[in-house]
């Protein structure tokens, strides 16, 4: 078993080439809660000796001054300055002139709350950046959690920060691809049902890898109204967001099934066009997106369907939210319920994207004699619904695929029916040659393994 620093290799890299720089830099990192941002600072900071780590704390201004004051005091051994009251400005003077060894490194964590404590504190930085820090031999990484207020205070073209950074680092959640890292002895296949759950967070990871049954994982994790992941959600949008009713009932709409605009808003009971200014939302801190089919255009389309991209709030929102108050009170039913739809209303559909992100491993690994430049799926009258289409405009190249996450080995119907689709999908991607692609645990039966052996443009795929 590995730790859970896993996976961050180019994040690292990165954050050595800035420190490598012979220039001032200035760092951004930021991306949802639990997702590493920390630990990859840590992992960054081994083995440096000149650096000092501040994390705010929601209080008011004079506190995180304080604290930060007493901590570079600490640094530069200046009794003086701790005594002292000063401004930020002077405390990073008082820190620029102290002479180290090495580059000097400097970690803000939980950047936003200084900003959100103190409205004058961006404007404020901003000029300590340009006539204190930028000048230095020194290293600065700005690190945050709350999305919203970490783009708005340091990425917006509104912000004082804005254009000040060297590099910025969006830290997302790992990859199904890099998931079995964290288990010992145990296949991709096997870890399906754990991932749509966890998604690709550690630290929720680290919760559920100790047992050996999914179910025994949900139950151990989710049903202790005094753990953390019980009202994760809640506590994550609570600091992001001010409706926090109107977004419930918006995420509690998409995981229930209603994926288009017009199903969202009337399960809401509200008029469609209140909902724009939700979802707008949603997306920038990740947590929805907008799919549309294959061909469509993105800015036109009629077609597009809302999907949650966040595997536990997916399912903390199809299972749990709906029957949180039952949980204390009729903990079995409850647990009966998950057993009954868990795979089907909601693994089934979490490898359906899996294998849509394996797509891109398999161009990248040369598994066709061209490279994909786009990967999604359809849906419409052209051709009905394929789970799969791949595209290589380059070369006129069409993959269609099929992914089913089912008991059952898959037969060659399941080629036929790929087969059926591909004038109609070749004509709307305009591409020239089709190959084909099926994705399935349970593996395949002998007359689709024999129709693969004989046919070049076929894949079966049975292990992730």
């Amino acid at each position: 078993m590995i730790d859970e620093f896993y996976g961050r290799e180019h994040e690292l890299a990165t954050l050595k080439e800035q420190y490598e720089s012979k220039a001032a830099s200035f760092v951004i990192i930021y991306g949802r809660r639990r997702v590493g941002k920390t630990m990859l600072i840590n992992k960054f900071l081994e083995g440096k000796q000149d650096y000092i780590y501040f994390e705010a704390s929601e209080g008011v201004p004079f506190k995180n001054l304080e604290d930060f004051k007493n901590l570079v005091a600490d640094f530069t051994r200046n009794e003086l300055l701790r005594a002292a009251k000063v401004t930020w400005r002077v405390i990073f003077e008082e820190l620029a002139k102290y002479k180290t060894d090495t580059r000097k490194i400097i970690v803000l964590d939980e950047f936003q709350y200084l900003g959100m404590a103190d409205r004058s504190f961006i404007s404020e930085f901003q000029k300590i950046w340009d006539h204190v820090l930028s000048t230095q031999d020194v290293m600065l990484i700005i690190c945050g959690s709350l999305i919203s207020m970490m783009v708005s205070q340091t990425l917006t073209y509104s912000t004082p920060l804005y254009g000040r950074r060297t590099s910025q680092i969006v830290l997302k959640q790992m990859p199904f691809s890099l998931y079995q890292e964290f288990f010992d002895g145990r296949s991709g296949n096997e870890l399906i049902p754990y991932y749509a759950v966890t998604g690709g967070v550690p630290k929720y990871i680290k919760s559920f890898r100790t047992y050996p049954d999914i179910y025994e994982s949900i139950e151990r994790n989710l049903f202790d109204p005094d753990g953390y992941l019980f009202i994760e959600p809640e506590y994550l949008l609570s600091k992001e967001v001010r409706e926090i009713g109107s977004y419930f009932s918006l995420l509690n709409a998409i995981a229930q099934g209603n994926r288009k605009m017009t199903d969202i808003a009337s399960c809401m009971n509200i008029e469609k066009t209140v909902l724009p200014k939700y979802l707008v939302v949603l997306q920038d801190l990740d947590l929805i997106e907008r799919e549309i089919p294959i061909g469509d255009d993105p800015k036109k389309s009629k077609k597009g369907l809302y999907r949650i991209t966040d595997n536990y709030f997916a399912f903390w929102f199809r299972f749990i939210y709906p029957m949180k108050s039952t949980i204390g009170n009729d903990h079995a039913n409850v647990m009966a319920r998950i057993r009954k739809s868990f795979v089907d209303n909601h693994v089934a559909y979490v490898y359906e994207y899996i294998c849509r992100q394996e797509m891109w491993q398999l161009s990248r690994e040369n598994a066709w004699n061209f490279h994909l430049d786009n990967v999604g799926r359809y849906w419409g009258s052209a051709a009905g619904e394929a789970d799969i289409v791949g595209v290589d405009r380059l070369n006129g190249n069409l993959v269609l695929g099929e992914c089913k996450y089912s008991v059952t080995p898959k037969d060659l119907a399941q080629l036929h029916s790929l087969q059926s689709k591909a004038d109609s999908l070749m004509q709307l991607t305009k591409t020239q040659k089709v190959h084909y692609i099926i994705f399935c645990p349970a593996g395949f039966t002998e007359r689709l393994l024999d129709e693969a052996k004989n046919n070049k443009n076929l894949i079966l795929i049975q292990n992730l």
